[in-house]
């Protein structure tokens, strides 16, 4: 069962994913699935990738995350997505629109069924004002549906504040 770790940016949530997963005991795989497109994502993905371990496993994967999953999941490995959101927006730019569907429930299929652990990290956008332009709103209320869903899956939902874990579902950490 997938865990799902929320929060807004830097809230702790990448973080606190990462100590998780080095805890855990289990060979990490890092699914990256940010388009560093400009040089402010660039320095951004730089930080994560300087403070990750150099033994962990680095899959860079935009679009296909329910296959990247299913073909690195195992019982000793602990998978750790970083982030949906970016993942999500990355399915709202392409220029076929049934993508995100066909992704989004290729997901929600897979996720409760993978073997090991399983850390979902996510951007919550539903805290703030409505947003004015189309594409916005559509990618505010994608994210919260999404959301939503894998909280359902999800043995355990965490939300960070501050770089303050709380738990919504699921055991204490």
């Amino acid at each position: 069962m997938p865990e799902l770790i929320l929060g807004g940016a830097r809230s702790g949530k990448s973080r606190l994913a990462e100590k998780l997963a080095t805890e855990s005991g289990l060979k990490v795989v890092y699914i990256a699935t940010s388009q560093p497109l400009d040089g402010e994502m660039s320095a951004r993905v730089a930080h994560h990738r300087a403070r990750r371990p150099d033994h962990w496993g680095l899959v860079e994967e935009s679009v296909e995350l329910a296959r990247v999953l299913r073909e690195h999941a195992a019982a000793d490995t602990c998978l750790l997505v970083d982030c949906l959101t970016l993942w999500l927006t990355n399915l709202l730019m392409l220029d076929d629109p049934a993508r995100l569907d066909e992704e989004r429930e290729a997901l929600l299929d897979c996720i409760a069924t993978l073997p090991g652990r399983v850390l979902l990290v996510s951007n919550e956008t539903g805290l703030g004002v409505v947003p004015l332009g189309e594409l916005t709103r559509r990618y505010v209320d994608e994210a919260g549906w999404l959301h939503q869903a894998l909280a359902e899956r999800s043995e355990r939902v965490i939300f960070t504040v501050a770089g303050l874990p709380m738990t919504l579902k699921g055991d204490p950490l």
